[in-house]
């Protein structure tokens, strides 16, 4: 193994008494836990709205809309209830019927090898609890948010599909041809985007005025999730025909250059989906064309959630790369098959030297590909110095949270503080955050030159690292992040 040197650590001291604490806690798991639980974690980067919120909020929604779950394959639908299916309101009074519907709609429990895999078991809960997501968006977001704040996180990224049916309505209209400027030209003529993209922004602001009315923001029992910044990431499904899929990824492109606080696209559904497979390098492609059109907006890809036996061999060895080298995704969510790409080694040079984050979800890839411990390439991406962060995928579906996913980095990889440190700082470092970053550079997590003579953190920062600080949404998080650090080894050390 490469060894990754130690950085210098700009804030200076406690770090080492840290460190031993750490080592007195590292094999007592639930003390361990609470030392994880308190750690600045920064932000979670790859997050699916519907797979994220609590099983429990999604049992109680279906309750209060009175709908009906199929009493053998557990799908909720409407009312009046037929043959086969039960009220939802069932739950609360019949524990065994609670039991059994939060195990089909998650992970809890689930038992491979019993006639479903890990894999269909994962992917099938969303079609289960599916009418339950749709009305509840805003009580969805506002249990993520709530839990990222109780988890010392300061920023969100959440995955959903906005004007989702305004959007599939104008695809119709729209014919497929390779000529992307000209199915651009159709996507966009006689003003019916600019309406979505109005509406977009009509919703984001009605949904965040009520999320902040849900989280009690403006009362002295305000939820700790009022202190998140939130933004959101177009997630488009790469199985649909290729007139939908670039309406849609043109949408997310239209949303951030509206400033909606969109930010980003994202192509969603399992990644060895007929569909997906035909089309994916059509679709890397197609984003080539739009990165070239748009200044703003950025791309984040789900990129090798493989294994063999998934798909045919072949398959393994370009997802990474085309959307790393074609695509030109910022960032890559998963990446799990990495070592089987062609050139494998030259791509993960490649992804340093350009800082390709990789967005890890150490859970979801084992309870969906069953793939973990020193069978992850997580070390390897360390190795090779790309830039890492951890994330929760769909914490709801999984059971986890992001102290989980550090627990689990901890424990199977025996990470130092120090790496529990550049793990949360890469992840406002590859935010998708307005404004320079406090770091001198790329991942050095040294400081820029206006803040280089600051102790970070500090209450009172020289007037011009207070300029950058005020110009910078991603240096002003960075900021408090260290000033939260500061707080945390005094705590520890």
């Amino acid at each position: 193994m490469v060894a990754v040197p130690a950085q210098a650590d700009p804030g200076g001291g406690g770090e080492a008494g840290v460190e031993r604490f750490l080592n007195s806690v590292r094999h007592d798991p639930a003390r361990l836990r609470s030392f994880l639980l308190d750690l600045p974690k920064g932000g979670d980067l790859h997050n699916h709205l519907s797979g994220a919120a609590s099983t429990e909020l999604l049992i109680s929604l279906a309750a209060q809309d009175n709908l009906c779950i199929d009493s053998t394959t557990f799908v909720a639908a409407g009312g009046p209830c037929g043959a086969g299916q039960r009220p939802a309101t069932d739950t609360s009074s019949d524990p065994a019927f609670h039991r059994a519907v939060l195990m089909a709609w998650s992970m809890e429990g689930f038992q491979p090898g019993l006639g479903e895999s890990g894999h269909d078991h994962f992917f099938n809960t969303f079609g289960k609890f599916g009418a339950v997501t749709g009305p509840h968006r805003v009580e969805l977001l506002a249990d993520v948010v709530d839990r990222a704040g109780r988890q010392n996180e300061q920023y969100l990224e959440t995955m959903l599909t906005r004007q989702g049916g305004p959007l599939f309505t104008l695809s119709q209209g729209v014919t497929f041809t390779e000529d992307f400027a000209a199915m651009r030209a159709q996507v966009l003529a006689g003003g019916t985007m600019a309406g979505i993209v109005a509406a977009a922004g009509a919703e984001i602001t009605a949904d965040e005025a009520r999320l902040r009315s849900l989280l009690s923001c403006a009362t002295l029992a305000a939820s700790p999730g009022c202190g998140v910044t939130v933004q959101y990431i177009q997630q488009i499904n790469r199985n649909n025909p290729p007139n939908v899929v670039f309406t849609f990824m043109v949408s997310a492109f239209e949303f951030a250059a509206a400033g909606h606080r969109t930010v980003a696209l994202n192509m969603v559904s399992p990644e060895e989906g007929e569909v997906s497979i035909r089309d994916y390098r059509l679709h890397m492609r197609m984003l080539e064309f739009l990165r070239g059109v748009y200044p703003q907006g950025h791309i984040t890809l789900h990129a090798g959630e493989l294994v063999a036996g998934l798909v045919k061999p072949e398959e393994l060895t370009y997802h990474i790369s085309q959307a790393v080298r074609i695509a030109h995704a910022e960032r890559i969510g998963h990446g799990v098959d990495v070592l089987g790409e062609d050139d494998a080694r030259e791509l993960l040079r490649a992804m340093a030297d350009q800082h390709v984050m990789v967005e890890i979800n150490l859970t979801s890839n084992a309870q969906i590909l069953e793939v973990s411990g020193p069978d992850h390439p997580f070390p390897t991406y360390r190795d090779f110095r790309v830039p890492l962060t951890l994330s929760t995928d769909d914490e709801g579906v999984s059971r986890i949270d992001l102290t989980h996913e550090y627990q689990r980095a901890t424990t199977d990889y025996r990470l130092r503080y120090r790496d529990l440190k550049t793990l949360a700082r890469t992840s406002l470092e590859h935010a998708f955050l307005t404004g320079a970053s406090l770091w001198r550079g790329p991942d050095t997590f040294r400081p820029a030159a206006p803040c280089a003579h600051d102790r970070l953190g500090e209450p009172r920062p020289s007037a011009p690292c207070r300029a950058l600080l005020a110009s910078s949404a991603k240096a002003s998080l960075q900021w408090q992040q260290e000033a939260k650090f500061t707080a945390f080894e005094r705590r520890y050390g």
